[in-house]
C-alpha cells in the first residue's frame, strides 16, 4: 500500500474503531487514545499479510482498548460521586438504514447500558460489545482475543446475563423521549413541582456526575418527591445567562444547558410507560469539553 492509501483504510473504518473503543471505555479521550495508537501500529506494521483491514484494525483497537481498561482498574482510581459516561455525539442518519440494527447500536451507547458494562471485567465487556453492538461471530471474537471459542461463548452468555439484570428498561422511541424532554425542561425550569411530579415515575432516579468539580448530588436521588424538589430547588438557584439546546447523545435525546454560551450540564431521560425513570445529569466539565464544539 502506498502512505496514502494506508491513511485512506484507516480513515475509512476510523468510525468504527472509535465505536469500538468507546463503548469499552465510556470516555471518548480514552478512545481517541486508543484509536491514535491503533493508526500507530497500523502506519508501522507488515500489512503483506493483512486481508481485512477492518478486521485487523477492531482486533487491535479493542485489545488496546482491553490493556487500557486494565491499567484504570488495576489504578483503583476513586471517583467523586456517581460515574456516568462522557457524553458522545451520535447521529446514525442513513448509515443505519434497518430499524431493528438502529435499536441495537442506539442501546449499546446509551447512558444505562454503559454504566453497566462498567462493572463488567475488561474480556467480558470485549466479547459483549463485540457480539452484541457489532454482530461479530464468536469465532472471529476467539481470533481477535485470542481466546477459543467455547471459552468466548462463556464469557458472552455470562456478560449477557449481568447486563440484561441490571439494564434498566425504558422505551427507544425518540419522539416520545424527545416530547419528555421538552415538557420536563419547561416544568423544571419553570420551578413546577406538580408538573415534574406528574411527568416523573414514583420510583425514579437521579444521577449527578461532577466527579467533585461542580454541583450535583454526590449520591443517586430516588422516588419522585426527593427528586422533583431537587430540581424545583435548583432551578430556582439559577444559571447564569442560562440557554438551552436539544441534540441527540448517546443515541438519543438530550438536552445541553449553557451557561454564558459555554456547555454547563447535559440532561438525559429514560422513559418507559410515558414516565421519566431515570434523568442523568453531567456537569463534570471536563466530559463536556468536548461539547464546546457544537456551540
Amino acid at each position: 500500500m502506498t502512505t496514502e492509501t494506508v491513511t485512506d483504510v484507516f480513515e475509512e473504518h476510523r468510525p468504527v474503531l472509535l465505536g469500538v473503543a468507546y463503548r469499552m471505555l465510556g470516555r471518548l479521550a480514552d478512545a481517541e487514545d486508543v484509536v491514535q495508537e491503533a493508526w500507530l501500529r497500523w502506519s508501522g506494521a507488515d500489512r503483506s499479510g493483512v486481508r481485512e483491514p477492518r478486521g485487523y484494525l477492531v482486533r487491535v483497537t479493542t485489545r488496546l482498548a482491553i490493556d487500557r481498561l486494565r491499567q484504570i482498574k488495576s489504578r483503583g482510581e476513586t471517583y467523586v460521586g456517581p460515574w456516568l459516561p462522557e457524553p458522545y455525539v451520535t447521529d446514525f442518519g442513513d448509515t443505519v438504514p434497518d430499524t431493528a440494527e438502529r435499536a441495537v447500536l442506539a442501546d449499546s451507547v446509551s447512558l444505562a447500558v454503559l454504566v453497566v458494562l462498567e462493572s463488567l471485567s475488561p474480556l467480558e465487556r470485549a466479547v459483549f460489545v463485540l457480539r452484541e453492538a457489532f454482530g461479530y461471530p464468536y469465532a472471529e471474537i476467539a481470533a481477535m482475543l485470542d481466546r477459543g471459542e467455547p471459552a468466548v461463548r462463556q464469557l458472552a452468555g455470562r456478560a449477557r446475563r449481568h447486563v440484561e439484570e441490571r439494564r434498566p428498561r425504558y422505551d427507544v422511541d425518540p419522539v416520545q423521549r424527545r416530547d419528555l424532554t421538552e415538557r420536563f425542561l419547561a416544568a423544571a425550569s419553570g420551578g413546577d413541582l406538580e408538573g415534574l411530579m406528574a411527568l416523573l415515575a414514583p420510583d425514579v432516579r437521579l444521577v449527578g456526575d461532577s466527579g467533585g468539580k461542580s454541583k450535583a448530588p454526590l449520591r443517586v436521588l430516588e422516588t419522585s418527591d426527593k427528586v422533583a424538589r431537587f430540581l424545583r430547588g435548583a432551578a430556582q438557584k439559577g444559571i447564569p445567562d442560562a440557554s438551552f439546546r436539544f441534540l441527540e447523545l448517546n443515541a438519543g435525546p438530550a438536552l445541553l444547558v449553557l451557561s454564558g454560551g459555554k456547555p454547563d450540564s447535559v440532561f438525559q431521560l429514560d422513559v418507559a410507560d410515558g414516565r421519566v425513570q431515570s434523568v442523568y445529569v453531567i456537569r463534570n466539565p471536563d466530559k463536556l469539553r468536548s461539547l464546546a464544539d457544537l456551540v
